[in-house]
């Protein structure tokens, strides 16, 4: 049975909300930013940055005041996602509203600097305990339930650059199951110093230098709509990539997610591909190459903002679901997602597009 999405949002290099993100997907704009070495002492000059972003500016005062950058970015996406679909969880059974939220290890920047305090004060427990909470990877998951009176099933999952599909599965089953009416899903990265050093310190000798970027893109998914839907999801695969070439794997997860639908490679409309930096792109892409026409490798443009880890995946799922506003011939169409991690993770997706007047009726009841 497949999954309604019935809105979407994105706080990303391009500005907040998701017109930001489709004008500067759509126009060609390149959004890294030139780094300030004094804010940022890290070994790239430039990334891809959310604009002007903190988390006191975009949430305000309440409940800010220790809040890291990556709950931040979970939190303004969601209340965005939240009020644009019209879904006010408090009268409208709250515990049947949930979130499922992918990260990588959620925020590395947190975590050392939490350790870093225990380790210089003048006693181990001389820390800031607000800031606790903010070394845990569900924390960013949990401040949005608890702001947004979240009630429903709430769920952090844990997969890199696939994270955003692998929360797409998680959903699906939540919402297949009845465990909840609707679910929030997507992923969050947050841009850090220590992010930066720990991503470069990790890639190959002699590896190019990779531009690094950071947001949160998500979807409400809906297991029963009343109204027309963004898309469909029809399905969701994953499995493991033994080895470094991950084009077998690729072939496989992909081939899978078709007949899992019934669908063949040349009803597919649009690919998206991860590209995840160095030769495992290249070989993603070339394995995808061989499945579909170039038509479809090139209908949609290429996210420019560089590697946002965890978000890499939620990010693609948004810019298929952008061609509703941009191409009408996607209305009613194939698309895929193809994510590879790193750490062996490859995982696919398939969504029936829908209507683009679907985005403008609020989902209520």
């Amino acid at each position: 049975m497949g999954i309604a999405i019935t809105q979407w949002d994105a706080v990303s290099p391009f500005g907040t909300g998701r017109d930001a993100f489709t004008e500067g997907l759509w126009s060609g704009a390149r959004p890294a930013a030139a780094l300030d070495p004094e804010v940022w002492p890290v070994p790239y000059p430039r990334a891809g940055l959310v604009p002007d972003f903190s988390p006191r500016e975009a949430l305000g005062a309440k409940g800010t005041r220790a809040m890291d950058r990556v709950t931040a970015l979970a939190a303004v996406a969601v209340g965005r996602l939240l009020q644009e679909a019209g879904t006010d969880p408090a009268p409208d059974a709250p515990e049947r509203l949930g979130l499922v939220l992918g990260t990588t290890t959620g925020s590395v920047q947190s975590m050392t600097d939490f350790t870093r305090d225990s380790l210089r004060g003048s006693r181990p427990f001389y820390v800031e305990p607000a800031r606790m909470p903010n070394t845990v990877m569900n924390c960013a998951a949990g401040q949005c339930a608890i702001r947004y009176g979240m009630r429903g099933p709430n769920v952090t999952i844990a997969g890199g650059r696939a994270a955003g599909l692998l929360a797409m599965s998680y959903q699906r089953r939540l919402l297949s199951s009845g465990r909840a009416r609707r679910v929030v899903c997507g992923a969050a990265e947050e841009y850090s110093v220590t992010r930066s050093w720990l991503e470069h310190h990790a890639r190959p000798d002699g590896a190019d230098p990779v531009l690094h970027g950071e947001g949160c893109a998500v979807v409400l998914g809906d297991g029963a709509p009343s109204g027309p839907a963004l898309a469909e999801l029809l399905t969701v695969r994953s499995q493991v990539c033994h080895g470094d070439d991950p084009a077998e794997a690729v072939r496989q997860v992909v081939l899978r997610t078709l007949a899992s639908a019934g669908a063949s490679a040349d009803e597919v409309w649009a690919v998206s591909p991860s590209r995840p930096p160095g030769s495992a792109g290249d070989r993603e892409e070339a394995a995808l190459a061989r499945l579909f026409d170039s038509a479809a490798l090139d209908r949609l443009p290429r996210l420019p903002f560089g590697d946002t880890g965890a978000a890499s995946a939620a990010f693609q799922l948004v810019s298929v679901l952008s061609a509703l506003d941009r191409r009408p011939a996607a209305a009613g169409r194939l698309a895929v997602v193809s994510s590879v991690d790193r750490d062996g993770t490859v995982a696919c997706a398939l969504l029936r597009l829908g209507e683009r007047h679907a985005a403008a009726r609020p989902q209520r009841g």
